[in-house]
């Protein structure tokens, strides 16, 4: 976890990998998800995807797990170094959710995102908004996810100004 003021505009975050299974997209699916082409590899095979493939849904999850995970790290490092965690708020939403093709069994993911854009909140000025770019790519980089992330960062305050004249004003 960072500040707002921390995050760069270009800067990326590695938030590792997950290998989609077999019995990880047949538990994802019969919870959450529960069409055909993710529950059945017969009725996968003759649906418009070809075989059984992960809910599109999943790959998404998968992001917020890997997200939240990377995040608690930071946090932990953070503290051990003595250093203040910073507060994250909450999302206002995404965008541009897409899924961009079948995830099958075996697969593994590569989960990373960017920031894109940050500006501070008009209405809490010690609240920014921070916007990333998230992707999910295989070994060969084909993308198979993607999103636009946003999400609220607490502002470091900002130490005032030194002045020359002493405190008691004399």
């Amino acid at each position: 976890m960072s500040y707002w003021n921390e995050f760069d505009v270009g800067h990326v975050e590695d938030l590792g990998h997950y290998t989609f299974t077999r019995e990880r997209i047949l538990d994802f699916a019969s919870k959450f998800d529960p069409q055909p082409f993710h529950l059945d590899e017969k009725a996968a095979r003759a649906s418009v995807l070809g075989g059984l493939c992960a809910s599109g849904w999943q790959t998404a999850a998968i992001f917020m797990r890997l997200n939240v995970q990377h995040q608690q790290r930071i946090a932990r490092e953070r503290a051990a170094a003595g250093i203040e965690i910073p507060q994250f708020g909450p999302s206002p939403g995404v965008a541009d959710l897409r899924w961009l093709r079948p995830v099958r069994a075996g697969e593994t993911l590569h989960y990373t995102q960017t920031v894109t854009e940050k500006r501070v909140s008009a209405s809490r000025p010690e609240w920014g908004l921070i916007s990333t770019r998230v992707e999910a790519a295989d070994a060969e980089g084909r993308l198979a996810f993607s999103m636009t992330g946003r999400v609220f960062v607490r502002i470091l305050p900002t130490a005032p100004e030194a002045t020359s004249e002493p405190a008691d004003g004399s």
